[in-house]
This record gives C-alpha cells, structure tokens and sequence, in this order.
C-alpha cells in the first residue's frame, strides 16, 4: 500500500479552504482546513478504512512487525474502527471465529471478523467482558484512547496517560509471554512510572511517531515488544486457557 506524498493525487486533493466569515471559530476553521487538506484523510477514504488513524498502525506495523496471522488482538478505545479493520486484515481473523476484540462505549457499525464491545474500557467488568468475547489470552493489546479534550494542554496529557497506565495494567495481566502492547500517549512527562513498569515487564519498550501523525501534534506511541510473563504470585492466578483468574 503505498503512502500520502507529496505527489501525485495527494498533493492536487490539498486546496481546500474554509473561509474566515464561515461562523467557525478560529481555532476551528484551521483544524476543519487542515482535516479536508489532509492526505491521509482522502487516502482512508479511498482505501475504505473508518479513519485516517489507520494508517498510524499500517505504519507501525509496517516497520516493527507485531501483526501475524493467527494471532489473537484486542483494541481498546476501537471506535471508529480504524485500527480494527488494520489489525482483522493482518491477523486473517475469520468471520466464523473473530480472532479480533475491540472495545469503545462510543458506538460503531459492525467490522467484518470482529467482535465489537460497546463499554467504557474504565467499567469494572469490562476486562473480564473482553477475555470472554476472545475466549483466550490476547498475543496484541492495542491501545489507541485519548481522553476528551479540554483546551487545557496539561489536564489533557494527564488524563490521557492515566488512560495508557490503565491499559499497560491490563497488558501485563492478559498478554501471551512474547505478546506486544501499543498504546498512544503525549509528549510531556509524567510517564516515568509507566515506562519502567513496562521496561520489567517487557523485553524492549521505546516511544514511535509514525509519518501519519501529524507533526505539529504530541502524540506519541509506546511500544513495549516481547512480553516476559508474569512472576508468579503477579496478576492472579491463571486458568487453563490462559486467562487472568483475576480478570474472570
């Protein structure tokens, strides 16, 4: 699959303008500009993906090869399906046996050979609903939940790592030894605790900004790769089929 460039169909599709006396605020009429001129946004819509964000894991994956048939994922904070569509594709989930779980309490239309929760991830009985709906221990947890912004740089980065820290805790307590984990944060601090639980707990963890991120942003991606296992006495004790005890 090729990438947006600056040439050919991507660069003539960058010409739309939204005029200052549109109503729009400021702020909003250089975002709804920048999203009609993106390349990846009329790439998505060519190629049939939900979101231009699926192009984040095409790149990803791309480069560090996580993704492999036969594999089981789950996708937290799936909507509107992006990422699920990449992952059902590279894994060869199969309609009959979805190999694929996504979660969002926002709701989505149906994903072929996916099964889609629609909760909040925050739910107590959510980690539990995802292991049931996989029927064993996931090889990839992926996580690509941002909180609501709130215009506050600040508060937005903490609710968005406190959202990472969530899922990595999952990760640790459902993941296959060997499996990856993926999840989106922001540039600014306050992870520290965060990656060295992650340094223990898998055998390469770095930060990735793929191309279709767009540069101005502060988002970031962590990528922890090779998952050690738990220690015994970690996380519950584990039933039969590889599922957290303490999940079920």
């Amino acid at each position: 699959m090729k990438k947006p460039g600056k040439g050919g169909s991507g660069a003539r599709a960058l010409t739309t303008r939204v005029k200052k006396k549109s109503g729009l605020k400021e702020s909003s009429r250089r975002w709804l500009q920048r999203h009609l001129n993106d390349p990846y946004v009329h790439r998505s819509k060519a190629d049939g993906y939900r979101s231009r964000a699926a192009y984040k894991l095409i790149e990803i994956d791309d480069k560090h090869k996580l993704l492999k048939p036969g594999q089981k994922v789950i996708d937290l904070g799936a909507a509107p399906g992006g990422w699920l569509q990449v992952a059902a594709a590279r894994v060869k989930s199969r309609e009959d046996a979805p190999a694929v779980v996504g979660i969002d309490y926002l709701e989505m239309d149906a994903i072929p050979a996916t099964t889609i929760l629609q909760m909040d991830f925050l739910d107590d009985d959510a980690p539990a609903r995802l292991m049931e709906a996989l029927g064993e221990a996931p090889d990839i947890v992926l996580s690509d939940m941002a909180a609501p912004t709130t215009g506050h740089r600040r508060t937005d980065h903490i609710r968005t790592m406190h959202l990472a820290e969530v899922a990595a805790d999952f990760a640790v307590r459902v993941l296959k030894p060997g499996g990856h984990f993926l999840a989106k944060t922001f540039q600014g601090g306050t992870e520290g605790g965060l990656l060295d639980m992650l340094k223990r707990s898998f055998r390469s963890v770095h930060h990735v900004k793929p191309p279709a991120s767009r540069e101005e942003s502060v988002e970031l991606y962590i990528l922890a790769k090779g998952f050690k296992g738990r220690a015994e006495g970690e996380g519950g004790e584990e039933e039969p089929d590889g599922r957290d005890a303490s999940l079920a």
